[in-house]
């Protein structure tokens, strides 16, 4: 027996929101239509989804950096050490140069607020090469200036934040407190430059926050 079937159209408002589909049939031979209800439930996959990417994109790229150092026979701590050995000064960063030789690139500040960017073989702590750093914007008076009174090196946090992980990177964060910023394949730290106490740094954005301003439609 011929039937004519209406389906009723399920917008994509009421797929995300869920809710109760309902899809009437209705027959030629005069009986009364009759209606099938289906409850469709839509949860928060997506949502889910970008918050699992998110934390695994953040893992992956502390996990490749982690991996370029395991190969280093050389650590953070030992190539801020030949730097120093070769351009005295006080050393205010140190991470591996991404331009794919995977030197040690140790930034140096010598007493005068003068910067030398100073590259270490990853095998063998031979410096390989050292540049000033021309650029007048009194950033390495500024390191000077914040490191005054510290009893903590960027060698010895980088030896401390080495308890928390291989470190891929070690910076002096002078955006409020000063302090030494240490970070390594579980996550970022913070080096207290008098007493070298390490903390977890949760002043940035991590993976997990990012998903919840996504939750809270929070796009900055």
């Amino acid at each position: 027996m011929k039937r004519n079937i209406v389906i009723a159209t399920v917008t994509a408002a009421a797929l995300v929101g869920g809710g109760t589909v309902a899809a009437y049939a209705s027959a030629d031979d005069g009986n009364a239509p009759t209606q099938r209800q289906t409850n469709v439930r839509v949860t928060d996959d997506d949502r889910n989804d970008d918050a699992t990417d998110d934390r695994s994109e953040a893992a992956d790229d502390r996990s490749d950096d982690a991996t370029e150092v395991r190969v280093s026979k050389i650590s953070a701590a030992d190539a801020i050490a030949a730097a120093l050995k070769n351009t005295p000064g006080t050393a205010v960063s140190a991470d591996r140069d991404d331009d794919g030789a995977g030197a040690w690139d140790v930034n140096v500040v010598k007493g005068d607020g003068t910067e030398y960017n100073v590259q270490v073989s990853p095998d063998t702590a031979k410096v390989v090469g050292a540049q000033r750093d021309d650029d007048d914007d009194n950033d390495g008076r500024e390191d000077l200036a914040a490191l005054k009174g510290a009893s903590v090196d960027a060698r010895e946090a980088a030896e401390a934040g080495a308890a928390k992980g291989t470190v891929t990177d070690v910076d002096l964060d002078d955006d409020g407190p000063a302090a030494w910023s240490v970070e390594t394949a579980k996550g970022e730290w913070k080096v207290d430059l008098k007493t070298g106490k390490v903390t977890q740094d949760h002043d940035g954005d991590t993976a997990q926050d990012n998903a919840q301003d996504d939750r809270d439609g929070d796009d900055d």
